[in-house]
């Protein structure tokens, strides 16, 4: 059991399934050479007979010169009653020129009567001859069983055929697939610990998270033999997403002690979920295990109190590991202790009873009665930190802000900002800009004013916008809070902002947010 666990990507073809996802040949590469560089053994960069973008993917991949990573086409078995060496699919795997060729198969009689409508016997033919056509071109096979351990829970003879005419050709890896996402772990356990006794061929496993038991059943099937796993970053794929490679990693890694990546690299795995969040625009889960913003987070005071105590109290392991880090939320819940710990970060000793510590926790809670909620702000309460114990010089200031918004008779409607800003080297610098609404062409307007001098700036975006009304016994003359959340390659950050005027309260939360990025920047 000490052979390392094969770790096969497929965010590039499955992942791209998911809906709302659209990635660039340029975005492909990006995230090939990202998960090169985390030591993925395998990436498959998805299905070169299908479209032209997958095609263009595996001709500009050649010119890339990874690491670590072997590029994988994928593709289906040779259609019904037509020879290997004749399918259009086939002879595109090939054209890739990926050393290894991922394809897929059915293992359901029923999928094989009811959907591809052709015998069973043909079915077996299919498989052998086009596993064996390909290995015949000095290709690695892997032999995706598609539906089988539904297949094999209706037939189990039949299922079992399939894979050994796979088998049979030489397949390099066989993988038994829960493409429906309906099997539970009890049930993958049961199957694989009988396969494993009737094929010799290293087995693999590939699941779908319809019931969320996607990681439990891949973990479940390296438990009875398998040595090979694939699925995606951040979980990605069609319906409920396939299983969440991140996830496996961390589990195989920090809890079953079975090598994947490379040891050195496994502290990247936060930073690589960030990155393909970023690439694909779907937000990361705060409370996504391991690498959530949330996942290593302390708010209750007895949490926090244990936790200085020893770590072991609330983290089952420590966040640096996957490269993540420990967190102390801000809120009534916490008392005294987040005020100390931030400001240790600052290289500043406070105490429970120092005058600083005092003062500061004074003003937080003059600022949490006039709505602040840092608990929910982490940036916001960073740069109120260091604001307060004057640790910080702001990037740029405000000098006057403008917005107008427009609605013509056709119904559309326009909404411009103008900003002036004066930068720390007291150079003005003032822009204008176009957005959906007032606060997208105010966040346009003031980056664009800091572009020339802070080009980082376009490495962030915006992903979640929230306003809450805090008294609406004052209607249109309340309060409100506004919650911003920023995200860049490697995590994200919410801000805040509160008053009266939405547009003003929604500018205090997004120049924090672009504040919070300039100084994290300048830390790295």
């Amino acid at each position: 059991m000490s052979q390392n666990i094969v770790i096969y990507d497929t965010t590039l073809r499955d992942g791209s399934q998911t809906e709302g996802i659209s990635f660039t040949v340029n975005d492909k590469l990006k995230i090939t050479e990202k998960l090169d560089n985390l030591g993925v053994h395998y990436i498959e960069g998805g299905w070169p007979g299908s479209n032209p973008k997958d095609r263009d993917y595996f001709l500009a991949v050649k010119n890339k010169k990874l690491k670590n990573a072997k590029i994988a086409a994928f593709g289906s078995t040779r259609r019904a009653n037509i020879k290997a060496e004749d399918d259009t699919n086939l002879q595109e795997l090939i054209k890739s020129d990926t050393p290894t060729v991922t394809i897929f198969g059915k293992s359901s009689d029923l999928h094989v009567t009811d959907i591809i409508k052709t015998t069973l016997e043909e079915n077996l033919k299919m498989i052998f001859e086009s596993v064996d056509f390909l290995k015949k071109k000095n290709k690695e096979v892997f032999y995706d069983a598609e539906h089988f351990f539904d297949g094999y829970k209706r037939n189990p003879q039949y299922a079992l055929k399939t894979i050994l005419a796979a088998e049979k050709a030489n397949a390099d890896c066989i993988v038994l697939c829960d493409t429906n996402g309906g099997t539970l772990p009890s049930e993958v356990r049961k199957i694989v610990n009988e396969i494993k006794t009737k094929i010799k061929t290293p087995l693999g496993i590939h699941t779908h998270d319809d019931m969320a038991m996607a990681v439990a059943n891949s973990i479940a099937a390296i438990e009875e033999g398998a040595m090979h796993v694939q699925g995606t970053f951040n979980g990605l794929g069609e319906r409920c997403g396939n299983a969440d490679l991140g996830t496996i990693v961390g589990i195989l890694q920090t809890k079953m002690k079975r090598k994947s990546l490379p040891e050195a690299k496994v502290t990247l795995l936060t930073e690589t979920c960030y990155f393909i969040s970023e690439i694909s625009n779907v937000k990361l889960p705060d409370n996504h295990a391991f690498v959530g913003h949330s996942a290593f987070a302390h708010k209750g005071g007895v949490h926090i109190d244990a936790m200085l105590k020893n770590p072991l109290a609330y983290e089952h392991i420590d966040p640096s590991l996957v490269g993540n880090h420990r967190r102390f939320v801000t809120s009534e819940l916490a008392g005294k202790m987040p005020i100390i710990l931030k400001a240790k970060k600052l290289d500043i000793d406070l105490d429970k009873k120092s005058p600083e510590t005092q003062d500061l926790l004074r003003k937080l809670q003059n600022m949490e009665h006039e709505g602040y909620q840092f608990e929910a702000a982490d940036a916001s309460f960073e740069l109120f930190m260091k604001r307060s114990l004057k640790k910080y010089t702001p990037f740029f200031t405000l000098k006057t802000f403008k917005v107008t918004t427009e609605k013509q008779a056709d119904g559309s409607v326009k909404a411009e900002a103008f900003v002036h800003l004066n930068l720390t080297d007291d150079k003005g610098e003032d822009a204008t800009a176009v957005g959906d609404g007032p606060v997208d062409a105010l966040d346009k307007a003031a980056r664009k004013a800091l572009a020339k001098t802070y080009p980082s700036l376009s490495q962030m975006h915006l992903v979640d916008y929230k306003v809450r009304v805090l008294d609406s016994k004052e209607g249109t003359a309340a309060k409100v809070r506004v919650l911003v959340e920023s995200q860049d390659e490697h995590d994200s950050w919410t801000t805040m902002g509160v008053h009266e005027n939405i547009i003003e309260a929604s500018w205090e939360a997004l120049t924090d947010s672009i504040e919070y990025k300039l100084l994290k920047d300048k830390k790295t």
